[in-house]
């Protein structure tokens, strides 16, 4: 989400050095405000800029709840030979700073990792996050698939079903995710005009104006 790089300007032509020296201490006044104010130049207003500043201070999930989270959102996307996992992609901070800008998952979210934390100590007598990985796919396996699930597992389904839909959007609006699905978004092009076939087939055709005023481009 904050993978971006900025443009730099071209200087054009001959430019006096008092306009260049005042370039530099411009450029200065913007790193120095970027070092004590990281959102120094992002175009939001103040009034969300004091909120992610009051989001971003805060802590929600405990170091426990946050080792938990990391190893269900590698579960439901790993490593693999296209791309890194979710947490190689920063979903559990993700997460973090979704719960506290939307309040409204921490409940359900919390509630949930102590549901899964209650399931395991009744079969394992131990944590999901002190599992072994066997035991941790056994509970997995009974909350991921909801039409398979069976009635007292529900809680447990309504969590993993939340937990999927913030790892997914928290991958899937990274550059890692980006190229896992090999979006590209809005690229260049360039357009050679209507097909020839579709031409002839409307019996349509460009008149010797047009082809010698339009650019023309090879075909790729």
């Amino acid at each position: 989400m904050d993978r971006r790089k900025s443009i730099k300007a071209l200087l054009i032509g001959a430019t006096s050095a008092g306009v260049i020296l005042e370039a530099c201490n411009t450029a200065d006044k913007k790193a120095s405000d970027a070092a004590t104010d990281p959102y120094a130049g992002v175009d939001r207003m103040a009034e969300e800029k004091e909120h992610l500043k009051k989001v971003n201070a805060e802590t929600f999930f405990t170091e426990h709840e946050m080792a938990t989270i990391t190893i269900l959102v590698d579960i439901i996307i790993p490593k693999d030979a296209v791309s890194g996992s979710a947490t190689d992609a920063k979903v559990p901070d993700f997460i973090e700073f979704i719960v506290k800008d939307q309040p409204n998952h921490q409940t359900p979210m919390r509630g949930g990792l102590r549901w899964l934390d209650i399931q395991c100590l009744k079969r394992f007598d131990k944590s999901f996050r002190d599992c072994t990985e066997k035991e941790r796919m056994e509970i997995v396996d009974e909350i991921a698939w909801p039409k398979k699930a069976k009635p007292e597992m529900g809680q447990g389904v309504a969590f993993f079903n939340k937990m999927r839909d913030l790892t997914a959007s928290g991958f899937y609006t990274t550059e890692m995710g980006f190229k896992d699905i090999g979006y590209v978004g809005n690229k260049a092009t360039q357009w050679n005009g209507v097909p020839d076939d579709v031409l002839k087939q409307y019996g349509l055709a460009y008149t010797d104006k047009e082809m010698k005023e339009c650019v023309s481009f090879d075909k790729a």
